[in-house]
């Protein structure tokens, strides 16, 4: 695969390549796949889903009472890892797909969690200036136009609150990023034939990988945040750079 643009184009690139998928594709294959998207996704990281968010969460300062959004909340794994370890959080989510939020809503209640859902456009957040303390996103950035996003976070964000982001990112290492995407081409397959996937989630099989390789290093994510007007950016990486934390603080 060829290199990405420089990062002034990426975005541009990454829209112009994408957006078909991205506005008509992507809710039919979240909505196919919701019902063993947490089991596939186990099966696909080697067992290591949970620790790897437990990760994840060490990295979130949380206080009593703080209102919290995670923004492509899908089936509330984050919301119900802050809830957890902080119940009196007023927890909200939003994403896309009523399907995935759905079978969120019922991992929630399963444990006496509420967390207020919204289905829409993340790209346009329905919720007022400065009002949350801490807002998550994980695992979708790859599938969005990141920085309008970035935009709408620190919009929302209270002076001072925390943004917190996870996803898997482009290795800078070539032979890691090589191997690594030898494994997720196995992964995709091998996830879609045991789940039995349908022919919506089979066909966007190669979107995934070539949205990965149109994506951020971690390095360059945490030059787009401090573009995005946060400040106090800072990242690390577990797994040779293939997943990358970051933490950026609104001023």
């Amino acid at each position: 695969m060829s290199p990405p643009p420089p990062l002034a184009l990426r975005e541009q690139t990454r829209s112009e390549l994408f957006s078909k998928v991205w506005s008509l594709e992507l809710n039919d294959v979240f909505a196919d796949v919701a019902s063993y998207y947490d089991r596939a996704n186990l099966v696909a990281s080697l067992g290591l889903w949970n620790r790897i968010l437990g990760k994840f969460m060490s990295t979130i300062e949380l206080h009593p009472n703080e209102r919290n959004l995670d923004v492509c909340g899908g089936t509330n794994a984050v919301g119900i890892a802050l809830l957890k370890r902080e119940p009196t959080l007023k927890a909200h989510a939003m994403d896309r797909s009523a399907a995935m939020q759905e079978v969120g809503r019922q991992r929630a209640e399963a444990l006496g969690f509420h967390i207020n859902s919204t289905i829409g456009d993340v790209h346009s957040l329905p919720f007022p200036d400065n009002h949350f303390d801490v807002v998550t996103l994980q695992y979708a950035s790859r599938h969005l136009r990141i920085r309008e996003v970035f935009a709408e976070i620190h919009r929302v964000l209270k002076p001072g609150g925390r943004f917190h982001h996870c996803d898997m990112l482009r290795p800078a290492n070539p032979i890691v990023k090589k191997l690594y995407y030898i494994y997720l081409r196995f992964c995709l397959s091998f996830t879609a034939m045991i789940f039995r996937s349908g022919p919506i989630a089979n066909n966007c099989k190669q979107y995934f990988i070539d949205a990965l390789d149109m994506f951020y290093s971690v390095e360059e994510l945490s030059q787009v945040l401090q573009e995005s007007k946060f400040r106090d950016v800072s990242a690390k990486t577990i797994m040779a750079g293939m997943i990358g934390f970051h933490r950026a603080v609104k001023p």
